[in-house]
């Protein structure tokens, strides 16, 4: 189903069962993050900062760019079977949770708290 734009996307993502982002470029990936999140799994391509964000064979898989045959099998083992489905859909939502604001805001603070004493990490 395309429901086309819209500015509920969390009500849409708590129905999705796959997550589809096949860029050409990605600077890091949010929209990848934002499903995986949502406990959706995401297949996309290996560019830019995605393959920090979606983990291969965990969060979901990831293809070259412009590999969208292996993109389909991929999202076929996936939905192919229920239990499947529902293992990456809990990978992917603790792969997401690495991200979380609790988890990166000490890290970024740690960064500048360093840089301000003049030591580059």
């Amino acid at each position: 189903m395309f429901v086309g734009n819209s500015s509920e996307v969390l009500k849409i993502l708590c129905f999705t069962d796959l997550f589809l982002l096949p860029s050409e470029s990605e600077s890091f990936g949010l929209a990848a993050l934002e499903a995986m999140a949502c406990s959706v799994p995401v297949i996309s391509s290996n560019t830019g900062g995605l393959p920090e964000v979606n983990i291969h064979n965990e969060s979901g898989f990831l293809s070259d760019v412009g590999n969208v045959d292996e993109m389909a099998k991929n999202a076929l083992s996936i939905l192919r079977e229920d239990a499947v489905l529902t293992e990456f859909k809990n990978k992917a939502k603790k792969t997401a949770m690495k991200f979380n604001t609790k988890n990166i805001v000490p890290m970024y603070e740690e960064v500048y708290a360093q840089a301000m004493k003049g030591i580059v990490i």
